[in-house]
Protein backbone atom coordinates (compact mmCIF):
# COMPACT_ATOMS: atom_id res chain seq x y z
CA UNK A 1 0.00 0.00 0.00
CA UNK A 2 1.45 3.36 -1.07
CA UNK A 3 1.77 5.94 1.71
CA UNK A 4 0.72 9.56 1.14
CA UNK A 5 1.60 12.38 3.53
CA UNK A 6 -0.70 15.41 3.34
CA UNK A 7 0.79 18.65 4.72
CA UNK A 8 -2.27 20.89 4.95
CA UNK A 9 -3.42 23.17 7.79
CA UNK A 10 -7.11 23.38 6.76
CA UNK A 11 -8.63 20.37 8.50
CA UNK A 12 -11.66 20.08 6.19
CA UNK A 13 -9.41 19.94 3.11
CA UNK A 14 -7.12 17.40 4.77
CA UNK A 15 -10.06 15.17 5.70
CA UNK A 16 -11.47 15.42 2.15
CA UNK A 17 -8.12 14.44 0.62
CA UNK A 18 -7.60 11.66 3.17
CA UNK A 19 -11.05 10.14 2.61
CA UNK A 20 -10.79 10.12 -1.18
CA UNK A 21 -7.24 8.77 -1.32
CA UNK A 22 -8.05 6.03 1.18
CA UNK A 23 -11.02 4.94 -0.96
CA UNK A 24 -8.48 4.50 -3.79
CA UNK A 25 -6.33 2.20 -1.66
CA UNK A 26 -3.72 4.60 -0.30
CA UNK A 27 -2.57 4.89 3.30
CA UNK A 28 -2.81 8.54 4.33
CA UNK A 29 -1.34 10.52 7.23
CA UNK A 30 -1.08 14.24 7.76
CA UNK A 31 0.55 17.15 9.53
CA UNK A 32 -0.92 20.65 9.90
CA UNK A 33 2.12 22.62 11.07
CA UNK A 34 4.85 23.38 8.54
CA UNK A 35 7.48 23.50 11.28
CA UNK A 36 6.85 19.79 11.97
CA UNK A 37 6.77 18.72 8.31
CA UNK A 38 10.35 17.52 7.78
CA UNK A 39 10.34 15.55 11.03
CA UNK A 40 7.09 13.88 9.98
CA UNK A 41 8.39 13.09 6.47
CA UNK A 42 11.51 11.46 7.87
CA UNK A 43 9.46 9.38 10.32
CA UNK A 44 6.60 8.38 7.98
CA UNK A 45 8.71 7.85 4.82
CA UNK A 46 5.85 8.54 2.38
CA UNK A 47 5.81 7.46 -1.27
CA UNK A 48 4.39 10.89 -2.16
CA UNK A 49 3.81 14.23 -0.43
CA UNK A 50 0.84 16.55 -0.97
CA UNK A 51 2.09 19.94 0.19
CA UNK A 52 0.10 23.13 0.75
CA UNK A 53 1.85 26.37 -0.16
CA UNK A 54 0.70 28.47 2.82
CA UNK A 55 1.28 26.84 6.20
CA UNK A 56 1.87 28.01 9.77
CA UNK A 57 5.42 27.64 11.04
CA UNK A 58 7.07 27.13 7.64
CA UNK A 59 5.68 27.58 4.14
CA UNK A 60 5.51 24.98 1.39
CA UNK A 61 8.35 26.44 -0.65
CA UNK A 62 10.78 26.20 2.28
CA UNK A 63 9.64 22.64 3.02
CA UNK A 64 10.01 21.61 -0.63
CA UNK A 65 13.54 23.01 -0.73
CA UNK A 66 14.48 21.15 2.45
CA UNK A 67 13.14 17.88 1.05
CA UNK A 68 15.13 18.28 -2.15
CA UNK A 69 18.39 18.94 -0.30
CA UNK A 70 18.03 16.08 2.19
CA UNK A 71 19.59 12.92 0.66
CA UNK A 72 17.32 10.64 2.72
CA UNK A 73 14.11 12.05 1.21
CA UNK A 74 15.21 14.06 -1.85
CA UNK A 75 13.58 11.66 -4.35
CA UNK A 76 10.12 11.78 -2.71
CA UNK A 77 7.55 13.09 -5.26
CA UNK A 78 5.71 16.29 -4.27
CA UNK A 79 2.38 17.67 -5.46
CA UNK A 80 1.96 21.26 -4.32
CA UNK A 81 -1.42 22.83 -3.50
CA UNK A 82 -2.17 26.54 -3.89
CA UNK A 83 -5.27 28.71 -3.50
CA UNK A 84 -6.43 30.80 -6.46
CA UNK A 85 -5.91 33.94 -4.39
CA UNK A 86 -2.26 33.07 -3.76
CA UNK A 87 0.44 34.26 -6.12
CA UNK A 88 2.31 31.20 -7.33
CA UNK A 89 4.67 30.94 -10.24
CA UNK A 90 4.22 27.50 -11.83
CA UNK A 91 7.80 27.55 -13.10
CA UNK A 92 9.08 28.50 -9.63
CA UNK A 93 7.29 25.45 -8.26
CA UNK A 94 9.05 23.24 -10.78
CA UNK A 95 12.38 24.91 -10.11
CA UNK A 96 12.26 24.22 -6.38
CA UNK A 97 11.41 20.59 -7.03
CA UNK A 98 7.62 20.13 -7.13
CA UNK A 99 6.58 17.30 -9.46
CA UNK A 100 3.11 18.72 -10.02
CA UNK A 101 0.80 21.36 -8.58
CA UNK A 102 -2.95 21.92 -8.23
CA UNK A 103 -5.02 25.02 -7.54
CA UNK A 104 -7.77 25.06 -4.91
CA UNK A 105 -10.62 24.37 -5.19
CA UNK A 106 -9.87 21.13 -7.04
CA UNK A 107 -11.83 18.03 -7.91
CA UNK A 108 -11.02 14.95 -5.88
CA UNK A 109 -11.06 12.78 -9.01
CA UNK A 110 -8.41 14.98 -10.61
CA UNK A 111 -6.30 14.91 -7.44
CA UNK A 112 -6.40 11.10 -7.32
CA UNK A 113 -5.51 10.97 -11.03
CA UNK A 114 -2.55 13.29 -10.48
CA UNK A 115 -1.33 11.25 -7.51
CA UNK A 116 -1.51 8.04 -9.54
CA UNK A 117 0.23 9.67 -12.53
CA UNK A 118 3.15 10.97 -10.46
CA UNK A 119 3.56 7.63 -8.67
CA UNK A 120 3.40 5.80 -12.00
CA UNK A 121 6.24 7.93 -13.41
CA UNK A 122 8.33 7.23 -10.31
CA UNK A 123 7.65 3.48 -10.50
CA UNK A 124 8.51 3.38 -14.20
CA UNK A 125 11.81 5.08 -13.50
CA UNK A 126 12.60 2.59 -10.73
CA UNK A 127 11.64 -0.42 -12.86
CA UNK A 128 13.80 0.45 -15.86
CA UNK A 129 16.51 -2.13 -16.35
CA UNK A 130 19.18 0.25 -17.59
CA UNK A 131 22.88 -0.41 -17.69
CA UNK A 132 25.28 1.76 -15.75
CA UNK A 133 26.73 4.72 -17.63
CA UNK A 134 30.37 5.79 -17.38
CA UNK A 135 31.76 8.83 -19.14
CA UNK A 136 35.16 9.90 -17.91
CA UNK A 137 35.00 10.40 -14.15
CA UNK A 138 31.18 10.49 -14.18
CA UNK A 139 29.48 7.22 -13.20
CA UNK A 140 25.70 6.68 -13.16
CA UNK A 141 24.13 3.60 -11.59
CA UNK A 142 20.43 3.69 -12.61
CA UNK A 143 19.42 0.63 -10.57
CA UNK A 144 20.56 2.33 -7.36
CA UNK A 145 19.63 5.93 -8.31
CA UNK A 146 23.23 6.92 -7.64
CA UNK A 147 25.65 9.24 -9.44
CA UNK A 148 29.37 9.51 -8.70
CA UNK A 149 31.91 12.08 -9.85
CA UNK A 150 35.61 11.40 -9.25
CA UNK A 151 34.49 8.64 -6.88
CA UNK A 152 32.32 10.99 -4.80
CA UNK A 153 28.58 10.41 -4.56
CA UNK A 154 26.55 13.40 -5.71
CA UNK A 155 23.34 14.62 -4.04
CA UNK A 156 20.91 15.12 -6.92
CA UNK A 157 17.18 15.73 -6.80
CA UNK A 158 14.94 13.26 -8.63
CA UNK A 159 14.40 15.66 -11.54
CA UNK A 160 18.14 16.41 -11.82
CA UNK A 161 18.81 12.68 -11.80
CA UNK A 162 16.18 11.98 -14.47
CA UNK A 163 17.51 14.81 -16.61
CA UNK A 164 21.10 13.59 -16.32
CA UNK A 165 20.21 9.97 -17.14
CA UNK A 166 18.14 10.97 -20.16
CA UNK A 167 20.87 13.24 -21.54
CA UNK A 168 23.64 10.72 -20.85
CA UNK A 169 21.59 7.96 -22.51
CA UNK A 170 21.58 9.98 -25.75
CA UNK A 171 25.22 11.14 -26.09
CA UNK A 172 25.87 13.42 -29.04
CA UNK A 173 22.14 13.88 -29.73
CA UNK A 174 20.67 17.37 -29.59
CA UNK A 175 17.58 17.32 -27.37
CA UNK A 176 15.18 20.25 -27.51
CA UNK A 177 13.79 21.88 -24.38
CA UNK A 178 10.30 20.65 -25.26
CA UNK A 179 11.59 17.08 -25.63
CA UNK A 180 13.18 17.30 -22.19
CA UNK A 181 10.01 18.78 -20.67
CA UNK A 182 7.89 16.01 -22.12
CA UNK A 183 10.26 13.26 -21.00
CA UNK A 184 11.07 14.53 -17.50
CA UNK A 185 8.06 16.58 -16.41
CA UNK A 186 5.28 15.04 -18.48
CA UNK A 187 1.83 16.48 -19.02
CA UNK A 188 0.79 20.14 -18.59
CA UNK A 189 4.29 21.58 -18.84
CA UNK A 190 4.52 22.20 -22.58
CA UNK A 191 6.08 25.59 -23.22
CA UNK A 192 7.51 26.05 -19.70
CA UNK A 193 11.03 25.79 -21.08
CA UNK A 194 12.59 28.07 -18.46
CA UNK A 195 12.49 25.29 -15.91
CA UNK A 196 14.69 23.13 -18.19
CA UNK A 197 17.32 25.87 -18.31
CA UNK A 198 17.23 26.28 -14.54
CA UNK A 199 17.62 22.54 -13.90
CA UNK A 200 20.47 22.35 -16.41
CA UNK A 201 22.17 25.19 -14.55
CA UNK A 202 21.78 23.38 -11.21
CA UNK A 203 23.00 20.13 -12.76
CA UNK A 204 26.07 21.80 -14.23
CA UNK A 205 26.99 23.18 -10.80
CA UNK A 206 26.95 19.66 -9.41
CA UNK A 207 28.70 17.73 -12.19
CA UNK A 208 30.87 20.35 -13.90
CA UNK A 209 31.79 22.91 -11.26
CA UNK A 210 32.87 20.05 -8.97
CA UNK A 211 34.81 18.14 -11.62
CA UNK A 212 38.49 17.86 -10.64
CA UNK A 213 39.49 18.12 -14.29
CA UNK A 214 37.06 20.90 -15.14
CA UNK A 215 35.05 18.61 -17.43
CA UNK A 216 32.17 19.99 -19.47
CA UNK A 217 29.53 17.28 -19.87
CA UNK A 218 26.55 19.25 -21.19
CA UNK A 219 26.73 21.48 -24.24
CA UNK A 220 24.24 24.23 -25.02
CA UNK A 221 23.02 24.26 -28.61
CA UNK A 222 21.93 27.87 -28.94
CA UNK A 223 18.29 28.34 -29.83
CA UNK A 224 17.59 24.60 -29.78
CA UNK A 225 18.43 22.76 -26.55
CA UNK A 226 21.19 20.67 -25.04
CA UNK A 227 23.56 17.84 -25.95
CA UNK A 228 25.49 15.47 -23.72
CA UNK A 229 29.09 15.14 -24.88
CA UNK A 230 29.91 11.98 -26.80
CA UNK A 231 33.61 11.93 -25.94
CA UNK A 232 35.59 13.79 -23.32
CA UNK A 233 38.81 15.55 -24.11
CA UNK A 234 41.65 15.60 -21.59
Amino acid sequence: MKKILVIEDELNIYELIKYNLETHGFAVDGVQDGALAIEKILAYKPNLIILDLMLPGKDGIAICREVRTNPDISFTPIIMLTAKSEEFDKVLGLEIGADDYMTKPFGTKELCARVKAVLRRTELLASKDEDSIKIGELYIEPKAFEVYLDGKKLALTLKEYELLVFLASHPGQVLTRDQLLDQIWGFDYYGETRTVDVHIRYLRKKIEDQSLRGRKFIETVRGVGYRFVEKLED
